[in-house]
């Protein structure tokens, strides 16, 4: 079945309007590289504003030093600092994700009958040797392509494709889609200027077509989903990232789903990046051993944790 008739069919389920009321615990993780809580607010993307009405929103969480995409993304997955796992650039070097997996890993590892899916087109997050990526293959469903060769945009919108295929037809239980456009624009342009936002209200449409997705499943109603959107880092007005100043350090959360009706509310205490996949193994019932040295809390019982 194709995207568009996938899509169609949700016309004659549930609605965009349908609320769950319980059910199984779900998790979709979609994390858009690059992206400034400041210009985000910009730039006109009804469907994150919708989700962000309706649900739990921050735009002042703090992520990782250095502020690059390495140590960030691992940190956005892992739920540990770059100390802990050992990434501290985009090359990689003395990764612990054995020690220290990422959160569809551990899903693997300690649920092994939930259904795990991840598509990206950063292929650092999937595809190195030696230690192995944080995206491992004890994930049930991989897909990748590469931004670098089928340009970011383009690479986005397959990405964006065939996760909703996936999400509308097959039955994920946790789930991380990567869109790598808006970061690689702003660096191409070396500004946060039109195209940038260009680029964000983009990745926009393509969260559209992820929770068009969602509610197209037939038994979305009587699903618990939580969805979780959020950035590695923000960046300079030339383009650049990697530094400590507020615009680089300061990121964003969004969270969407009846699960967060019962939160504290958002403001209410300092969050961090390290929060994001610690509060997806929370919502889906996984009791960490607090000897895995998680440095995240979930969002769901406030910024001090339980």
């Amino acid at each position: 079945m194709t995207l568009p008739s996938l899509l169609a069919a949700g016309a004659c389920g549930p609605q965009a309007g349908t609320v769950p009321t319980g059910g199984p615990p779900k998790v979709l993780l979609i994390g858009i590289d690059g992206v400034r809580p400041d210009v985000l607010a910009d730039v006109p993307t009804p469907v994150m504003d919708s989700l962000a009405a309706s649900g739990w929103y921050t735009a002042d969480t703090r992520t990782t030093t250095p502020s690059v995409s390495g140590p960030a993304w691992s940190s956005i997955l892992t739920g540990v600092w770059p100390e802990k796992h050992g990434v501290l650039d985009n090359g990689f070097e003395g990764r612990r994700y054995a020690e220290y997996p990422g959160f569809l890993t551990r899903v693997e590892g300690d649920r092994p009958t939930l259904g795990t899916f991840a598509a990206l087109d950063w292929m650092p997050l999937a595809s190195l040797e030696g230690g192995g990526p944080v995206l491992s293959g004890a994930i049930d469903t991989l897909f990748a392509v590469d931004g670098y060769d089928l340009g970011w945009a383009e690479a986005d919108s397959v990405v964006a494709a065939r996760a909703a295929e996936h999400l509308a037809a097959a039955d994920p239980d946790a789930a991380f889609v990567y869109l790598g456009n808006p970061d690689e624009t702003s660096h191409r342009h070396g500004s946060i200027g039109d195209e940038y936002r260009d680029a964000i209200a983009l990745s926009d449409r393509h969260v559209g077509w992820l929770m068009e997705a969602l509610r197209a499943r037939p038994s979305y109603a009587e699903e618990d989903w939580l969805v979780l959107i959020s950035t590695d880092h923000g960046r300079r007005e030339d383009g650049g990232h990697g530094g400590d100043s507020p615009e680089e350090m300061t990121i964003f959360i969004l969270a969407s789903g009846v699960a967060t009706q019962s939160w504290p509310a958002a403001g209410s205490g300092p969050t961090y990046i390290v929060d994001v996949p610690v509060t997806a193994l929370d919502h889906l019932g996984m009791e960490v051993d607090p000897d895995a040295g998680l440095d995240g809390k979930p969002l769901s019982r406030g910024p001090s944790g339980p």
